[in-house]
């Protein structure tokens, strides 16, 4: 729509997961017609995300250090992991303030459409950390979708043979919700999930 350098950084924009077509046009006019924003500290900041920031060699998780400040936080839990499938659902649990254990990052789920088997995980990692017998439980937080029950299905049945305690986070009904617009299987979760007050 647009000619040369403007249209080439809608369409930057428009890569980014999340970002449509109308997004990407708001954000890069918004930059041109903004005379206060300071391009040069957004690509600095971009240039050094990239060359500083890295996964810890623990838990997975992103980390300016060898360690994240989880990992390296000695009042953390680490009887309990948390496993996730990204990086972005750690920060999402610990904006609950509840759990104080530590996480384990798989890097994704078991996706067989996409190519994505248990190798392609840091599944080998998540055993290697359950083998000292520190570990007590494991929480199995992935995402309540295909990819994230068979992700959690398959860890559940390797689990099964180690002394440990397996969970699962529970699902249903969300807060404010109305049942009448709850699908099938949130429902039935929610019924499965109930407990006695």
């Amino acid at each position: 729509m647009y000619d040369g350098i403007v249209q080439e950084l809608i369409d930057e924009f428009g890569r980014l997961p999340g970002i449509g077509p109308k997004s990407a046009q708001r954000i890069t006019f918004h930059i041109l017609q903004t005379p206060t924003f300071d391009v040069a500290r957004l690509a600095e900041l971009l240039t050094d995300v990239r060359e500083r920031v890295r996964f810890c060699e623990i838990c997975g998780n992103v980390s300016e250090q060898d360690r994240c400040a989880i990992c390296r936080d000695p009042r953390r839990n680490a009887a309990l992991i948390c496993v996730v499938e990204d990086a972005k659902d750690v920060s999402a649990i610990e904006r609950t303030r509840e759990f104080r254990g530590l996480y384990h990052v798989l890097g994704g789920a078991i996706s067989p459409i996409a190519g994505v088997g248990p190798d392609d995980l840091r599944i080998t990692q998540l055993m290697s950390r359950l083998a000292d017998g520190t570990v007590q439980e494991v929480i199995l937080a992935t995402n309540p979708n295909l990819e994230g029950e068979a992700t959690a299905s398959y860890l559940s049945r390797l689990l099964t043979t180690m002394q440990i305690t397996v969970s699962r986070l529970a699902s249903g009904l969300p807060v404010g919700g109305d049942l009448e617009y709850a699908d099938e299987v949130t429902l039935g979760r929610a019924f499965e999930g109930r407990r006695t007050l």
